[in-house]
Formats: C-alpha cells, sequence, structure tokens
C-alpha cells in the first residue's frame, strides 16, 4: 500500500506543521461529483455505498469527505491522477464495482478489473492489485528479513490489505509479528475482498493493534529486530514525513543490529524527495540504502525502498538465503533480485547519493 493523504494529514497534525503542499492536495481533492458518476455507478447497478461502521450516508458527509473514488471511474474504466505524478495517469477497465465507501480515515474503492483482478483504491490511489502486488510486498518484506541473521521480531507500519503479513509469515524463524494499521475499514475490507493478501492475519503470530504507528514504536523501544513500513507516500517539503520524528522512533525501537525498510517512492518521478531523506536519516543510522522493484500498476512501474540499519552492515547482499520450500511460495523475489534491486541507473545514483558508480 501507498497512500499519502491519511499518513500526511495524521502526520502534519501530530507535529504541527500544515504544509503549502498539504494544503494544495487537501484542496484539489475536494469533492465536486462528476458528469460522469451515472456511468460509474451503472457498473454496480446505481447503488452507492457506505461504510457499515458510519452513520451517515455518503450525500450527507460529501461537503466535507473529500475525494470520491467513483468521480474516477470515466466510461468504464478507472483512471488514477495524482499530485505526486503530474502529467501522467495509469487507467484499468473495471469489469464491476465492489464496493465503494468511506472509513474513518479515507475513500475506499475496491473494483474488479478486466485484467488485474480485484484492485483496492484509497483517496484515488491504486494500493494493489492482485495481479502484479507480489513484486511489491515480496520485495519490501523479504530484502530486510533475508538480510538480517536471526529476525525475531517484526513490526508492520501500515500494511492493511496484509500483504506484507503474509511474506513475512513464510519466514519460521520470525516468532512474533505485530502489525500497526491506523485504518481498521482497510483491514476489514480487504480479509472481505483480497483474500489471497488478507491470509497473512491468519497466522497466529500475528497482533493486530488499530493505532498510530509512532505511539506504538514510542511505547515499545529496543523490541524489533525489522521494522516494515508500508502505509505513506512522502511528498515535497513535508519535513514531518522526512525528517527525525519517525523515523528516530523507529530506531528507538529496533534492537542493536536491527533493520529497517521503509517504501521510498519512485526514481522516475521523485528523487528530489528521496536524497533529502537519506542525507536525513544518514545521521541517525549505520547505513542507509536505496533498493526498488518493478511494478506496472504503480507510477511509472517502479517503486523503491529506503532500508536503513542500526549498527549493522550494508543490506545489498543476504546473509540468509531461501530454502526451496520458500522459494516454491515466491513470484518475484530471489536471492539475486535482492543483490540486483540495490544497482541504480546512474542518474538515480548521482540524485540519490551524489556519487558515480
Amino acid at each position: 500500500m501507498r497512500c499519502f493523504l491519511r499518513w500526511f494529514i495524521i502526520s502534519t497534525i501530530k507535529f504541527g506543521a500544515i504544509s503549502p503542499i498539504s494544503s494544495l492536495l487537501l484542496s484539489s481533492q475536494q469533492n465536486t461529483r462528476s458528469l460522469f458518476l451515472n456511468t460509474a455507478l451503472s457498473l454496480r447497478g446505481g447503488e452507492e455505498k457506505t461504510n457499515p461502521s458510519s452513520t451517515a450516508t455518503m450525500s450527507e458527509n460529501e461537503s466535507h469527505q473529500g475525494l470520491n473514488g467513483m468521480d474516477l471511474i470515466i466510461d468504464g474504466w478507472f483512471h488514477e491522477r495524482g499530485e505526486l505524478w503530474p502529467g501522467q495517469a495509469m487507467s484499468l477497465e473495471v469489469k464491476r464495482v465492489i464496493h465503494h465507501g468511506r472509513t474513518k480515515f479515507q475513500d475506499i474503492l475496491i473494483f474488479e478489473s478486466t485484467k488485474h483482478g480485484n484492485v483496492m483504491v484509497l483517496d484515488g490511489v491504486i494500493q494493489v492489485t492482485e495481479r502484479d502486488e507480489f513484486s511489491y510486498q515480496e520485495m519490501i518484506a523479504h530484502i530486510p528479513l533475508f538480510s538480517h541473521p536471526n529476525p525475531e521480531k517484526v513490526l508492520v507500519i501500515g500494511g492493511g490489505d496484509g500483504g506484507v503479513l503474509r511474506e513475512i509469515a513464510k519466514h519460521p524463524k520470525v516468532k512474533e509479528i505485530v502489525i500497526c494499521e491506523i485504518d481498521a475499514g482497510v483491514v476489514e475490507y480487504s480479509k472481505k475482498y483480497l483474500p489471497s493478501l488478507a491470509k497473512g492475519y491468519d497466522d497466529p503470530r500475528v497482533t493486530v493493534h488499530i493505532m498510530d504507528g509512532a505511539k506504538f514504536m514510542d511505547d515499545n523501544q529496543n523490541r524489533f529486530d525489522v521494522i516494515i513500513t508500508d502505509s505513506s507516500d512522502p511528498i515535497g517539503p513535508a519535513s514531518v514525513l522526512f525528517e527525525t520524528p519517525f523515523y528516530n522512533a523507529m530506531h528507538l525501537s529496533l534492537r542493536d543490529g536491527g533493520i529497517v525498510c521503509t517504501q521510498g517512492e519512485c526514481m522516475w518521478l521523485h528523487v528530489d524527495l528521496i536524497r533529502p531523506l537519506v542525507d536525513s536519516i544518514s545521521r541517525i543510522y549505520s547505513t542507509v540504502e536505496y533498493a526498488y522493484t518493478t511494478i506496472p500498476t504503480y507510477p511509472s512501474g517502479q517503486i523503491g525502498f529506503i532500508i536503513a540499519s542500526k549498527r549493522q552492515g550494508s543490506c545489498k547482499d543476504p546473509v540468509r538465503q531461501p530454502t526451496l520450500e520458500q522459494q516454491k511460495t515466491m513470484n518475484y523475489y530471489t536471492s539475486d533480485i535482492h543483490k540486483a534491486s540495490f544497482v541504480l541507473p546512474a542518474f538515480a545514483n548521482r540524485a540519490i547519493f551524489g556519487k558515480e558508480k
């Protein structure tokens, strides 16, 4: 998952900073009912669903709810357009809308596509499709886990769809898996409509906390071997996400020798955002590195990971290998892909780390 708005708004409120970027995003997502809404509604018989836990209907709340995912379905196609990737869009053909409503925090749309299986969209941004989700889930989980010699306790921040949990559960060395997801609705609807991802919740080692991950880490210091953050699209001058508070909290929650892996944006679009983060957290962590994966339905078909360690060396070479049985369950990750994922194009290496290869 990679929804920005939810985490960004919470973080700006928490740390007391509403930037011009947040104002832009909030204003750009004000809900104006599209001329194409009837076309979108017809794909599911004209009914507009609400969150079962909500006491208000969509129409009663639309003046302050922000973006409406149904407005992005035009002539049978869902169109993802965002301030984070200006001048380009991603479109998927919709077979039928399965669910649309609002959770406590955001607009949620789940539809069956013609070629990509079921798709989850939060606040207008594609989070997962059943066709290609494995490339993201496997890499964000297995890079840090296979870089650690004995990962016994793992924390996931965000990742409410359960896909990261599914991948962590493939590691028998792991004794405890904790997930902090702030939006219970994402968990609920993933279990209902994305069972191939949400089966990660079935593992008995998993404990679920519906709460702010930063608060949980403040209360659980020096506890985890690996922390995986799968919750946000960092943006622009929003230092509340890119600077010390959140990464300090992760660092304090790690044991010595621990590793964090966070969603690291797209090298084709966001090197100007990645570089300040790398520079900032290099003062805290022993090593800070950047890897990436390919995934067709994310902007520009690529997304990266910030991988940082606490009193440990580089994560570029795995210290353990998948067993034959583990490898049979993986569709993207291999030990060779692990190593290759850190090899960046010249422009990205230059822009992120300021050096030539």
